[in-house]
């Protein structure tokens, strides 16, 4: 974190944050809250960690950018 009020210090919470409401929570709503924290809590292991693709491993998902890299070294 920088200076009071700069407008960066949200850049890489927000980055995370966004995709996990327009692509989950967005259209759900939730009973209690162990159901919503079940249901995020299985979107970053499941999805985001292991499935989700990203351009900065060339768009591959995680777990098959993880074993072509194992496989080269």
């Amino acid at each position: 974190m920088s200076c009071k009020e700069n407008c960066w210090d949200n850049a890489p919470s927000e980055g995370f944050l966004h995709p996990l409401f327009t692509e989950l929570t967005h259209h759900e709503r939730y009973e209690t809250r162990a159901e919503a924290k079940s249901n995020v809590f299985e979107y970053i292991k499941v999805f985001y960690n292991r499935q989700r693709r990203h351009a900065a491993t060339r768009y591959l998902s995680p777990a098959v950018h993880e074993a072509a890299y194992q496989n080269a070294a």
